[in-house]
Order: C-alpha cells, then sequence, then structure tokens
C-alpha cells in the first residue's frame, strides 16, 4: 500500500559525488520515483538539496542517495535534517541547481 502522507526533507550526500554525474543520475532517480525537489553541488566538494513527495518514495530516494548514487560515485555517507510533513508540494518537479 503505497503512503499518501506528502514528506519534506534536506539532504546532504558525502564522498566522491561531484565530477561523476551525482547530479544527473539523482534527477533521473528522482524522476523516476516522482520525487519532486532540487539538488546542488557545495563548495565543499558534497551535494544537497531537499526531497519532497509521498513517503514511501522519500524513503525509497533515501535509500538511493545513502547506498546507490550514480555509477562512478563513492558514498561515504548521507544526512538527512528537518524531515516534516507537509500539505502540498513546494516544487513542481526534480531539478539541479547551479
Amino acid at each position: 500500500m503505497s503512503s499518501s502522507k506528502l514528506i519534506a526533507l534536506e539532504y546532504e550526500v558525502f564522498g566522491k559525488v561531484q565530477g561523476v554525474f551525482f547530479r544527473k543520475y539523482t534527477d533521473k532517480q528522482a524522476s523516476k520515483l516522482g520525487v519532486r525537489g532540487w539538488i546542488m553541488n557545495t563548495k565543499n566538494q558534497t551535494v544537497k538539496g531537499e526531497l519532497e513527495g509521498p513517503e514511501d518514495k522519500v524513503l525509497e530516494m533515501k535509500k538511493w542517495l545513502q547506498v546507490t548514487g550514480s555509477p562512478s560515485s563513492r558514498i561515504d555517507k548521507a544526512v538527512f535534517n528537518n524531515q516534516r510533513e507537509i500539505e502540498k508540494y513546494t516544487y513542481e518537479h526534480f531539478g539541479i541547481r547551479k
């Protein structure tokens, strides 16, 4: 059973996540799952962003960010903050921020 509860959270992924198409693969995975939000590179060689969507899909995306990533990435850790229930979407889709 798919949960209809919408949740949102912030994330940051540490490891070898820049220069390995991490943002592109994250965008693809989020679109596949129907999760909205964004991702961007940081000056600290991490990527960070926000996710929002049905709880089960966001949890699936969290797992993907912790374990899978892009083919040539190396994920040391993924940190998730400020998880909350939301009434409606803030974003229209998932996107890559520069």
